[in-house]
């Protein structure tokens, strides 16, 4: 069966990923204590907000907010460093993680807070809590417990858009399943008309925007003119046929 494919625009991103064959990633406290430890050093160089996350025994979600189309890279650093660091502790060799991870671009503010909620509710579900933030690895814990929580959870919409009160009403609220189908809806529907819009967005095919450049200088306005009409980076690249570092290059002198 075919991959899904990606939206790695910047913006809200919702990822999920398990265990090979469904088995713990997370074995102990100081495991999931340690991959949060890597999530915040990679925010610091890839300038990524962690609105929220919950880290499960062989899985975890985490609900980000990137700047630039970068969540590749984010998720590739973050996976590969907490799997060293996951075999050398266990002396255990070979791939942990089941597959590749999988995300969804948040496409609304309903989709995005009906989504908090869910990813709260995960240790409820699951049976390791009875009520939200009881749970020691999701955000609303430290946030309810008073404790520290990550650098790069500063600018989280729990912190940000929420006093204690308002916060601990709102996930308090039961999940129905007709959010839970609300959300399989928006998975499945809202990911096709973003990519309609990107496509319906852009004022100009990529022939047109570079259709009359006869010098460097004028290519160079041309790629920033493709970015700033929607193109990514390597999809101007690739129609180019020059590397990507000098797409980006160029972009990053112009704007």
């Amino acid at each position: 069966m075919p991959t899904r494919p990606r939206i790695d625009m910047a913006g809200y991103h919702h990822i999920i990923n398990r265990g090979v064959n469904r088995c713990n990633v997370f074995e102990s406290v100081g495991d999931k204590e340690m991959f949060l430890q890597i999530l915040n050093k990679i925010s610091v160089v890839h300038k990524f907000v962690v609105h929220d996350y919950c880290l499960m025994d062989n899985h975890y979600h985490l609900l980000l907010e990137t700047t630039k189309e970068n969540l590749p890279d984010i998720m590739r650093i973050v996976n590969a460093n907490y799997a060293q660091y996951f075999n050398k502790l266990y002396n255990r060799s070979g791939h942990l993680w089941q597959d590749r991870y999988k995300s969804r671009y948040i496409t609304s503010d309903e989709y995005l807070y009906t989504l908090i909620r869910y990813i709260e509710y995960n240790p409820l579900n699951a049976g390791l809590s009875t009520s939200i933030g009881a749970y020691k690895f999701t955000l609303s814990h430290s946030i309810f417990h008073a404790k520290e929580h990550l650098p790069c959870c500063n600018d989280s919409l729990l912190l940000r858009t929420f006093d204690l009160k308002t916060l601990g009403e709102f996930l308090e609220v039961t999940m129905g399943e007709g959010e839970l189908e609300f959300l399989e809806r928006e998975q499945k529907r809202k990911i096709e008309k973003i990519e309609n819009a990107i496509i319906v967005a852009r004022s100009k095919t990529l022939k047109e925007h570079f259709i009359d450049v006869n010098s460097k200088e004028e290519r160079n306005i041309a790629v920033v003119h493709a970015y700033t009409d929607g193109y990514t980076q390597k999809n101007t690249a690739e129609y180019l046929d020059v590397s990507t570092s000098l797409v980006s290059k160029i972009v990053g002198r112009k704007l």
